[in-house]
């Protein structure tokens, strides 16, 4: 393992140790994982870094206490009418990281994350991020300034209204490995407007990502990838 391969394991090591404090207190944390607590205060305040063999028993120890899906399962509240508030989710930096993390090793070869306004946006930047390329946003209406787009309209069954997804031309390249991103997949029509979008540019759609799928869609197949599904 290289220096920045290292850096990088033992940064990682301590966000997950900061995600396991939001969940138990030091006292919690010494009792299971056998270490002091001025040590682990020292670790999650940023004061030190662990070295890379802890680094990789921290990160061990996360994946035997931790379970992703549980933890999104857990932070999604619905209401009476089965629509739910993701916004714990979506607001919440270090959840995103792993998450981005988990999708970065499904799709290493994306060239661009593609997704549409608004709440897709967190994610899709995270996972941009992780993987080191760009995000690309499908904007609900024309922008001042941007004089070509490419346009898709459809219709949302929830609300019967004829929608438009806006993309600045030439933002994806000819045959690009294109992942589509958003926080829910319900109904598919904004998803399947994407697709649309990025095939009349020339990319290929490399994958489907989602962090909450409630049925299919209309997707169906190994591109299709989410977090948590009802």
């Amino acid at each position: 393992m290289n220096m920045v391969e290292s850096m990088k394991l033992r940064i990682r090591s301590v966000e997950y140790l900061k995600m396991l404090k939001k969940e138990h207190t030091y006292a919690e944390l010494t009792h299971m994982m056998n270490l002091p607590t001025t040590v682990l205060n020292r670790y999650i305040m940023g004061n030190v870094l662990p070295s890379e063999e802890r680094a990789g028993e921290l990160i061990a120890f996360f994946r035997n206490h931790y379970s992703l899906q549980d933890e999104i399962k857990k932070r999604i509240k619905f209401d009476p009418e089965g629509y739910f508030d993701n916004s714990s989710i979506l607001y919440d930096t270090l959840l995103l990281k792993d998450i981005s993390a988990h999708v970065a090793e499904k799709f290493p070869e994306t060239g661009k994350v593609l997704t549409s306004e608004t709440d897709g946006i967190p994610i899709a930047c995270s996972i941009a991020h992780t993987l080191g390329v760009d995000a690309v946003y499908a904007r609900k209406h024309r922008e001042v300034g941007i004089t070509s787009y490419i346009e898709e309209t459809y219709v949302p069954s929830s609300s019967g209204k004829l929608m438009s997804l806006y993309l600045p031309k030439n933002t994806l390249g000819k045959n690009q490995k294109v992942l589509i991103v958003d926080d829910v997949l319900r109904s598919g029509e904004t998803q399947r407007a994407l697709v649309n979008l990025a095939e009349r540019s020339g990319a290929l759609v490399y994958g489907l990502f989602v962090i909450v799928c409630i049925g299919d869609g209309g997707f169906t197949g190994e591109k299709v990838y989410s977090m948590v599904n009802y």
